[in-house]
């Protein structure tokens, strides 16, 4: 079994971070243009940058002891990466690999992050929540990962799906999902393999707990 973990945010971090929106710093900050499979870091490089997804996703994880590649989230557009740079972090201990073709990545350095820190306090204090909300994500995701079966992991991660992507029918009165991942990376994520994970949701659309269609979840009214 793959035991990946993974996390997601509710907050569009690339309008909130990326310097183009501040006058000052428009021309200190430069877009790079990814294809599938190509590496944004290794694990062990230099950690003196912040990344920010403009479109495309990137897949975040590293290689244990014995080479297994643990995967820990799948990032899109509008979320932030290598922001343990912030808190001291010197060498990455992940890396870094964009999983789509036309990935592009706000690429800041660490020294002008650090500037934005400390001339903009609101700024800093979305950053630090910011961060401070994804540790506490990721110590949950654990949690989930190591106690619970694969089907409570699997109603766990669409709960906290439709925290970020859900929204009321006005009809039905049903929650209605629709979110960037597919079916692999879902498997991915939760640590189950892709066959499991069908089995899982059709089980769960027979108890009449939800329905899919692709990128689309409906949370059935209990």
């Amino acid at each position: 079994m793959n035991n990946s973990i993974w996390f997601f945010e509710n907050v569009d971090v690339f309008q909130l971070l990326c310097p183009h929106k501040y006058n000052a710093y428009k021309d200190s900050h430069q877009f790079y243009d990814y294809k599938k499979t190509d590496y944004v870091y290794f694990e062990n490089d230099s950690a003196n940058k912040i990344f920010l997804i403009s479109s495309g996703k990137v897949r975040i994880g590293y290689v244990t002891e014995s080479g297994e590649e643990i995967i820990t989230s799948i990032l899109s557009k509008g979320e932030i990466f290598g922001e343990k740079a912030i808190l001291g972090e010197e060498k990455r201990n992940e890396f870094a690999q964009a999983i789509e073709n036309n990935t592009s990545i706000c690429i800041i350095s660490l020294d002008l992050m650090n500037v934005l820190l400390l001339n903009d306090n609101d700024f800093n204090l979305k950053i630090y929540k910011f961060i401070g909300y994804r540790f506490k994500k990721l110590e949950r995701r654990i949690q989930l990962m190591l106690f619970k079966d694969s089907k409570t992991r699997l109603k766990e991660f669409i709960k906290e799906l439709s925290i970020d992507y859900g929204f009321e029918n006005k009809i039905t009165s049903e929650l209605v999902i629709k979110h960037p991942y597919s079916q692999k990376e879902i498997a991915t994520l939760i640590g189950i393999s892709r066959p499991t994970l069908n089995i899982l949701l059709n089980q769960l659309k027979s108890d009449a707990y939800l329905d899919f269609n692709g990128k689309n979840i409906v949370l059935k009214k209990s």
